[in-house]
């Protein structure tokens, strides 16, 4: 009786954010295949750990479960160095480019665009996605990285303006 309560109660907190859990992995491990690996392990963990589960935002719960095995799993299998780390005086230009959001919407391709996020830091890459294409608020994207929201909003500051940069060339082509 109680397994199937909790049964319940795991299919209605966790199952519906299935989505956003691969979306999240696929972009952090840079591949399908391993992303629906990882959600599987985080779907097991999120099983095993939700007697624990005090209630709350089960979206947010299951994104950090993802978010630390994807970090685990890159640590252990991509050990190609660390990502190149933004230096500001280095990677900015005086270049006069619209606002981000507007050169995703009216401009890139997707695939220029999938290409540009594949380029940005990890912590750059899931402040992204979390944000953009998950819709999570910058306290939600703090508890799931663990971070303070001035974190998470320098990292959205940091990664809207490699993707200008980045897409600027493009834009200019196009123009």
């Amino acid at each position: 009786m109680l397994a199937d309560i909790q049964s319940a109660g795991f299919e209605d907190t966790i199952l519906p954010h299935l989505d956003a859990a691969y979306n999240l992995a696929r972009w952090l491990v840079r591949n399908g295949s391993d992303a629906e690996d990882l959600v599987q392990e985080a779907c097991l963990r999120a099983w095993r750990g939700f007697t624990g589960f005090r209630g709350g935002d089960g979206r947010s719960w299951l994104l950090t479960i993802v978010r630390n095995i994807c970090y685990t799993w890159l640590r252990e299998n991509r050990r190609q160095g660390p990502a190149v780390e933004f230096n500001e005086d280095l990677h900015s230009e005086d270049v006069e480019v619209p606002e981000a959001e507007r050169l995703l919407a009216e401009r890139s391709s997707r695939e220029t665009l999938e290409k540009a996020l594949q380029e940005l830091p990890a912590e750059f890459r899931e402040a992204i996605v979390l944000r953009e294409l998950e819709g999570l608020s910058y306290k939600e994207i703090g508890e799931i990285a663990n971070v303070p929201v001035g974190t998470v909003m320098s990292r959205l500051a940091r990664a809207r303006a490699r993707l200008q940069i980045c897409l600027a060339p493009q834009v200019r082509k196009e123009a």
